[in-house]
């Protein structure tokens, strides 16, 4: 067993670290055992905006993993969180998915396509020029700009498609306006996910697959780190940034039995 499973809590990402695509990777029924018989907190942490806790919780349900919708927290969730922070009660034209329509919603954060506070966008596959046109025409206008995460691409069943950051990148480029990114590597959004399972970060571990978001939003939020190399970061990757993990593994299955 390895020693940073002595910890109280844990942060997880998702793809990469417990599934890729919707192929659940090995060992992490195990792990996933010892959390709950451990009486470990812990919570899935995803960039993705897509897809809602419980949607997310029926996803893991399909590979045969029962994990309850109170242990995933989204970027949607982040965004929303922010927004109401900023602004309560404030209004927002939103590119994205049903999923990111709902964290506004459950935040009070209504929607407005005539002169609202926010222009708000996360991955999507109904991004058409008419909605680009709306949104550049009230980012000009005043609204501030607010992706769900940085990612310019995401790898699904399909390939590699494109993601927030490449789909916000034309309503930058043509208003001059630099948007705001709410999801990893901003910890911030680490810092929700502490303050959603109710833990000291001196008492976390925060488990990624990639140095260039998770490994570094959690050296940011002064957690300990664990590299699983069994997502886009390889070994010969860690030595081309100026900051390492704590831990290296090959996988979560590692962890339970080393």
């Amino acid at each position: 067993m390895h020693k940073v499973l002595e910890k109280q809590g844990f942060i997880i990402d998702m793809d990469g670290v417990i599934y890729h695509g919707n192929e659940v990777l090995d060992g992490v029924r195990e792990f996933i055992d010892f959390l709950v018989e451990n009486d470990k907190k812990f919570i899935f942490l995803t960039n993705s905006p897509e897809r809602t806790p419980d949607e997310l919780s029926m996803k893991l349900a399909r590979m045969g993993l029962k994990v309850s919708a109170d242990h995933f927290y989204t970027s949607a969730m982040a965004t929303a969180e922010f927004l109401s922070s900023q602004k309560p009660d404030c209004t927002a034209y939103v590119i994205g998915e049903a999923a990111l329509t709902k964290a506004m919603y459950d935040k009070k954060i209504y929607m407005n396509d005539v002169n609202p506070d926010y222009v708000v966008l996360g991955e999507t596959r109904t991004y058409n020029f008419e909605k680009l046109e709306k949104a550049i025409d009230l980012v000009r206008k005043g609204a501030k700009l607010i992706g769900a995460n940085p990612d310019t691409v995401g790898v699904t069943e399909k390939g590699i498609m494109p993601a927030t950051g490449a789909l916000i990148s034309p309503i930058e480029i043509a208003t001059g306006k630099k948007a705001y990114f709410v999801g990893k590597p901003n910890p911030l959004m680490l810092r929700h996910g502490l303050n959603f399972i109710d833990c000291h970060s001196c008492d976390i571990a925060f488990i990624g697959d990639r140095m260039d978001t998770d490994i570094i939003a959690g050296i940011e939020s002064n957690l300990d780190t664990v590299l699983v190399l069994t997502g886009v970061t390889a070994l010969e990757d860690i030595d081309k940034f100026p900051y390492r993990p704590k831990y290296v593994v090959d996988s979560v299955k590692s962890l339970i039995q080393e």
